[in-house]
């Protein structure tokens, strides 16, 4: 009966020990520690995504996200710096800590979450349909739907994935970049491009003759800051931070200035 018993309690020390290195919600080594202790928050980002990531024309980071980025900075009263991604380079730079969180627009997505943390959103927005300006008779993405049309997205964007569902009698062709499906929408070989409302919004004040938007969102979206995966510490400081960012006075200015002024578009690079 002794040895029945050793042998049990050895089964129950392999099964606690297992579930404490098994499981997926243990948390790891608060970033907010680290950032504190080495004096500096490395952010990294995918420039490109007006109004959120750009860069001016001194090769300075620019933008909604980098404001935000630079207040977590002051917050912790650490420097910030910015690093530059391809947005499919951003996961794997967070996962192998070359960079401390992610800052890019993203969308908070539930396979994302399989790979990284996210805050709550600092930010919603969803798709738009952007026209040609000369079609004052459409009015929603529906009155596109219809034989011959051609909408024009960008590859592998919300937007992409999302025409495709909707679109039934319309055909939905994808382009390496944005500002490819919107030259394909200028020249007059797509009827509609779908797209995020910001970066629509955007190319309408840059190209205010050539396109228009349709402002009734397609669909909402959350966008996040990413953290390494279950770092739960970090996510607290950042939820606080974002309940206490957003309606301030540095984020209303800030709003302001890329949302609702077009003052800085000649001082971005427009690549």
């Amino acid at each position: 009966m002794k040895k029945l018993v050793i042998i049990f309690m050895a089964c129950l020390m392999i099964f606690a020990v297992g579930c404490s290195n098994g499981g997926t919600t243990e948390s790891v080594p608060s970033t907010i520690d680290q950032v504190v202790e080495k004096g500096t928050l490395v952010i990294g980002t995918a420039p490109g995504y007006f109004p959120f990531e750009m860069k001016d024309l001194d090769g300075n980071f620019v933008g909604y996200d980098i404001d935000v980025g630079k207040a977590i900075a002051e917050s912790l009263s650490v420097e910030v710096e910015f690093k530059q991604f391809g947005f499919d380079g951003l996961i794997p730079a967070l996962q192998t800590g070359e960079i401390d969180m992610i800052f890019a627009g993203m969308t908070i997505r539930g396979d994302r979450a399989l790979a990284v943390s996210f805050a709550n959103p600092y930010f919603a927005t969803g798709q738009v349909l952007m026209l040609p300006k000369g079609d004052s008779s459409t009015n929603s993405w529906q009155d596109l739907d219809k034989p011959g049309n051609k909408i024009a997205v960008s590859l592998g964007t919300t937007g992409a994935f999302l025409a495709k569902e909707l679109f039934k009698e319309a055909e939905v062709v994808d382009f390496e970049t944005f500002p490819d499906a919107s030259l394909a929408l200028t020249q007059g070989s797509a009827q509609g491009v779908i797209y995020d409302e910001p970066a629509i919004r955007t190319y309408e004040l840059m190209n205010p003759n050539s396109v228009r938007g349709v402002y009734d969102l397609i669909s909402v979206e959350n966008l996040g800051i990413a953290v390494r995966k279950n770092d739960h510490s970090t996510i607290q400081w950042l939820n606080s931070f974002i309940h206490a960012y957003k309606g301030s006075t540095a984020e209303i200015q800030s709003f302001q200035k890329w949302f609702e002024s077009d003052d800085w578009i000649n001082e971005i690079e427009q690549e």
